[in-house]
């Protein structure tokens, strides 16, 4: 076996343990066992289990992104081509259960928590791009362009927490469609986007 085929397979086995037993829970003894090799064989390709998580942090983070740059370049509206975006995320997440659950489940822990923030702030850039550049989509009547991009910004900042939250929880609810849960998505973002463009806000209610 090469050495980036050994290497892959040490990557796939740590996504099967890192999502069974989670960041702390997990040892490179376990991984070592799940792939078939001893630990030392661990060591000539990571220095430590952290790196290792790291490592299968970023392969995922990849592979998002390169399905989220084909969604960004097809769709004629911003909210076709974020609907496609949140599908490719969503289908990415429904074929590699594992993998994902074992990156990101683990998003607090101080030794990951650092990756994943890397990958997150890529991820809202990525959204608001989606979002954006919808030539039929009003501006909100108050504000000035880096308004805008403060608004598109927010706006991508909810989405991504929220479909981190619904992948999680859709982990442990395969049987939902991924059409329905796309669908839901785009409910509590574009609707709630457009609302706040054309300026209707609910205001609070009083006591």
């Amino acid at each position: 076996m090469s050495a980036s085929a050994r290497r892959d397979t040490l990557l796939d086995s740590a996504a099967e343990v890192f999502a069974r037993s989670g960041y702390n829970g997990a040892s490179l003894e376990e991984i070592a066992s799940c792939a078939g090799v001893s630990k030392a064989l661990i060591y000539e390709h990571f220095d430590s289990k952290r790196e290792l998580h790291i490592e299968l942090v970023n392969r995922q983070a990849a592979e998002v992104f390169r399905r989220l740059e084909e969604a960004a370049q097809s769709g004629s509206t911003g909210e076709e081509r974020l609907r496609r975006g949140v599908d490719a995320f969503l289908s990415y997440v429904e074929e590699n259960r594992d993998a994902w659950r074992a990156a990101f489940r683990d998003a607090t822990d101080a030794e990951t928590a650092e990756a994943i923030a890397g990958v997150q702030a890529q991820s809202v850039a990525v959204i608001a791009g989606l979002m954006a550049g919808d030539p039929d989509r009003r501006q909100r009547p108050s504000g000035r362009a880096e308004s805008q991009a403060l608004f598109l910004e927010l706006h991508a900042q909810l989405l991504a927490g929220a479909v981190q939250a619904v992948a999680n929880w859709w982990y442990d609810h395969p049987e939902v469609p991924r059409t329905a849960v796309t669908d839901r998505v785009m409910e509590f973002c574009w609707i709630g986007l457009e609302r706040a463009s054309d300026g209707v806000v609910a205001s609070p209610k009083r006591r």
